[in-house]
C-alpha cells in the first residue's frame, strides 16, 4: 500500500520474536513509524521514529516491547516507511538501463 510518499508493510511475529523484529526495523533507518497490534487488530503501541530521536528512543521502547510481548502470543507489526523516489526505485530494478 503506497500513499503519497509513504509505504506500508505488515509482519506477523510470535511474542518472543517481537523485540528482535522491532530492533531490526529501528536500525534500518528508513522507518517512520512502527505500529504493534495484537491478533485481533487492537493497537498496543505506536512508535514514531525520526533520525533525531533514534538513539534516545531505542532503549526504552525495546524494554516496553519486551514487557508487551509477554501479554499476547501473536502480533502484527505495521511499518510505515519513507517511499523511495521513482527514479531510485527504477534504477534498483534495472541498473543496466542507465
Amino acid at each position: 500500500m503506497t500513499d503519497f510518499g509513504e509505504c506500508y508493510e505488515k509482519f506477523k511475529v510470535q511474542g518472543r520474536e517481537l523485540a528482535d523484529k522491532i530492533r531490526e526495523l529501528i536500525h534500518e533507518g528508513n522507518v517512520r513509524r512502527i505500529i504493534v497490534k495484537d491478533e485481533h487488530g487492537h493497537t498496543f503501541m505506536e512508535i514514531p521514529l525520526t533520525v533525531a530521536t533514534l538513539g534516545v528512543v531505542a532503549a526504552p521502547v525495546l524494554a516496553a516491547v519486551g514487557a508487551i510481548a509477554t501479554l499476547v502470543a501473536r502480533f502484527e507489526i505495521v511499518v510505515e516507511r519513507a517511499a523511495e523516489p521513482a527514479a531510485a526505485a527504477a534504477e534498483k530494478q534495472d541498473p543496466q538501463a542507465s
